[in-house]
């Protein structure tokens, strides 16, 4: 345990290194971070008005206008993500070849490839649809089939936004691609040492507890309105920069991992050969 959290504490001060070079990167997921908001939001009105949240209050299901209204929802949500998620690899890869990229280099590669992440994002949302009715609607062994199957996708489509970067191919000649990437290179056994979001989520924890708790307890003791909802919004602030902080760790270690698996190339300057090579463990036998 300690020396998985070790590697991969490693990994987020090489991803850092990277981030401590191009501090801008930090705004793709925040710009992305911002429109999901607002999508939820906007989401919200359509949503009520076809009843969603009537017929899950009373029958436990989306009804036909929600399932449409939910798929339209995840579409979009998965589109922006996407989109952003390309804008900072693509800007990383920039960095990582020995560039200077700037916000306008990676929103430039994401719009080069936005019939691409369009595609890419129907599949997702699509996927996303189907695992969350077998979760609620398969029981237990849908829940079981879900879960895996979430898994799977995830381990599936690790590369796929650096796949769509560099190659220039369709949605799902991306998605075989990144498959065929993480099985030919790694083998099919993923460790925990690439984990940045084990680092973040206990760094997470430890601030809810550092700050978040002392500020519940004493808005608690005020009994004030205005107090309690201060305390819960420096909270949500708090967690919300820890989340997005690694999350663009997350971006810019999955380009170099990308590089690594395509040619070899490891940038010696943020990465070292073994941070790369140790993120998968290779198959037995």
């Amino acid at each position: 345990m300690f020396t998985r959290l070790s590697n991969s504490w490693e990994l987020v001060k090489a991803s850092a290194a990277v981030l401590r070079a191009d501090k801008e990167l930090i705004f793709f997921p925040l710009i992305s971070s911002i429109a999901t908001l607002l999508v939820m939001i906007s989401f919200a009105i359509p949503m009520a008005i076809a009843g969603v949240f009537d017929n899950m209050a009373d029958q436990g299901s989306l009804g036909p206008a929600g399932v449409a209204v939910g798929f339209v929802f995840y579409l979009v949500m998965y589109f922006i993500t996407i989109f952003a998620n390309t804008a900072l690899v693509g800007a990383v890869m920039i960095r990582l070849d020995g560039g200077d990229p700037t916000l306008r280099d990676g929103f430039q590669i994401a719009l080069d490839h936005l019939g691409q992440i369009f595609g890419y994002a129907l599949i997702s949302a699509t996927v996303g649809m189907v695992l969350r009715w077998l979760s609620e609607r398969g029981g237990i062994v849908g829940g079981i089939v879900s879960f895996l199957g979430g898994i799977a996708w995830s381990l599936a489509t690790y590369l796929v936004v650096p796949v769509l970067v560099v190659e220039d191919i369709g949605p799902v000649d991306a998605v075989k691609r990144s498959a065929s990437l993480l099985k030919r290179t790694w083998g099919e056994q993923i460790t925990g040492n690439f984990s940045i979001g084990l680092v973040f989520g206990l760094l997470a924890v430890g601030a809810f507890f550092a700050v978040g708790l002392p500020l519940i307890l004493l808005a608690a003791a005020t009994e004030s309105v205005l107090v309690i909802v201060f305390a819960i919004g420096v909270i949500a602030l708090l967690i919300s920069g820890i989340a997005l902080l690694g999350s663009t760790l997350n971006g810019i270690y999955v380009a170099a991992v990308y590089r690594y698996a395509t040619q070899g190339v490891i940038n010696d300057e943020y990465f070292s050969p073994e941070m790369v090579r140790g993120a998968f463990k290779p198959k037995r036998g």
